[in-house]
Order: C-alpha cells, then sequence, then structure tokens
C-alpha cells in the first residue's frame, strides 16, 4: 500500500539515543520525505521537538506536543488544549500528600520546583531548560494570565508513583489521560485529546487514517497505533503495544523505524 503520511513517536521510537537521531533514520526520512510528510508526535513540548525536526530537514511539517495537546506549524498554533487550572492544583495536592515532585508544561514553559536525577536528564535529553520555582507560585501566575498546563509530570519513586497513579484514576480519569512512562513518571494531559486526535486535525479533505504509517512504542501510542493503516512497534516496545501492532520492527537503538522505512517504504 501506498503511504502519503508518516507519523513517528520520538522517544524510545525514531530516537536512536536518548537525545538524536541516527544518520541512518536521517538518509531514510531524507529519501521518503518528498513524497510523505513526515510529522513528529510526542509528549515532548516544542522547542525540544523542533532541533529533531531539522536535523530531519522536515522543518515544513506541523508537529504534535504534549500528547496531542498542542498542535503547531512553524509559527502558527494550530490547536491547544489545556488540563484547567482547578484540576492541576489538584493534582499539585495529591501529588504532595505522596511527596511526590511536579514538572508543569504550558507551550514553550517548564518549571520545576528543583532539580533531581530524573530533571537533569530531561535537560540533557531534551536540549530544554526549566524555570525553577515552587508549584505554587506557578500556579498562581498562570491564574493572573489565564492559561494552564498542557502537560503535567510527576517524578517519584515506583512505590510513590503506584500510590498517586491509583489516586489520579480514582479522582480525575475522567477530565485527564493519565500515563505510565515508566515506573518512577506518570504524564498527565487532558482527556479530550491524543495523539490520534492531532493527527485527525491535521489530515486534508482528500486524506483520511488509511493514508499513514504509524511508529510507537509506548502505551500513549496504542490509539494511534490502532487506527491508521499500518501502526509498527518498534522491538522494544511495551508488550501491549506490540500485541495491537500491524507489524514489529527492530529496536530504536537499531534503527528500527529506519530499517522498516528501508524495507517497505519506496
Amino acid at each position: 500500500m501506498q503511504y502519503t503520511i508518516l507519523c513517528s513517536d520520538l522517544d524510545g521510537t525514531l530516537l536512536t539515543t536518548k537525545n538524536d537521531v541516527s544518520a541512518y533514520t536521517i538518509a531514510e526520512i531524507s529519501r521518503i520525505k518528498k513524497h510523505l510528510k513526515v510529522i513528529l508526535v510526542s509528549a515532548r513540548m516544542p522547542q525540544s521537538m523542533t532541533y529533531l525536526q531539522k536535523r530531519l530537514g522536515i522543518e515544513n511539517q506541523p508537529i504534535i506536543c504534549y500528547n496531542g495537546a498542542l498542535v503547531i506549524d512553524g509559527t502558527k498554533q494550530i490547536s491547544s488544549t489545556t488540563i484547567p487550572i482547578n484540576i492541576v492544583s489538584s493534582v499539585y495536592e495529591l501529588a504532595e500528600a505522596t511527596k511526590i515532585k511536579l514538572g508543569l508544561y504550558a507551550y514553550k514553559e517548564w518549571y520545576v520546583e528543583e532539580t533531581s536525577e530524573r530533571v537533569e536528564k530531561e535537560i540533557k535529553y531534551t536540549k530544554t531548560t526549566p524555570v525553577f520555582r515552587s508549584t505554587a507560585t506557578t500556579i498562581a501566575d498562570w491564574k493572573k494570565r489565564t492559561i494552564s498546563a498542557h502537560k503535567i509530570m510527576l517524578m517519584g519513586t515506583k512505590s510513590t508513583a503506584d500510590t498517586l497513579y491509583t489516586e489520579l484514576q480514582k479522582h480525575h480519569s475522567t477530565a485527564l489521560n493519565i500515563y505510565r512512562s515508566n515506573d518512577t513518571l506518570i504524564e498527565v494531559a487532558p482527556k479530550s485529546v491524543s495523539k490520534l486526535s492531532a493527527i485527525k486535525q491535521l489530515l486534508s479533505p482528500h486524506e483520511s487514517l488509511k493514508d499513514i504509517i504509524a511508529f510507537g512504542d509506548n502505551y500513549n501510542d496504542i490509539e494511534m497505533l490502532q487506527h491508521v493503516a499500518m501502526g509498527v512497534a518498534v522491538g522494544n516496545a511495551r508488550d501491549e503495544v506490540k500485541a495491537i501492532a500491524n507489524a514489529v520492527t527492530l529496536n530504536n537503538t537499531e534503527d528500527g523505524v529506519a530499517h522498516f522505512i528501508k524495507q517497505h517504504l519506496i
């Protein structure tokens, strides 16, 4: 089948290392980008995606940030969906009770209370730097500016993350998408958006999901992979993702996406 759009997750999927794409991936994207739109779809914030767009030579394409909560095309904002500020405050209270720290993201802003191993990894891997200030200050500032979070990152231990995940599901499952990035990280986004919903916004009248091949590795990729024409899981993907995928390629560290492109896309 001839696809006209390729959508790919970044971390654990398209990225060969923690913060970059390989020369092999760049070469394969360069080969197909003349006849396929290549759209990056990630939980990342915009500036931690645009440097990868430049590396791949696809700056002319839109990007889907924050698991679909923010869609931008160059300097144009196509859509923006934020978590209501009262729910941000509630998540903060629940996190405080379990001694878990928050990372708050709104468009190109990122706030944390203090540095940590996790924060330092995020700085290194995403090539972005947060503003350090109290979460209470950030929430108060956002209330004055009438803005709110596109994403909340919750950073704890496996035990505290298990506890908080249960509490978040109990209190906010109808308003929030709550993802386990790994044993110690929880990502929170607005319930009304997803990677798939954002992709649908970018389709022109003559395009459909049947025109799309997509790649992913984690829980927040499942819906996307299930509904496009060809959903491909990388070899390191979670078992639940591999189970619903149409195909499984090599690990991200083995250039799985590039390998599949070379084997199957002319």
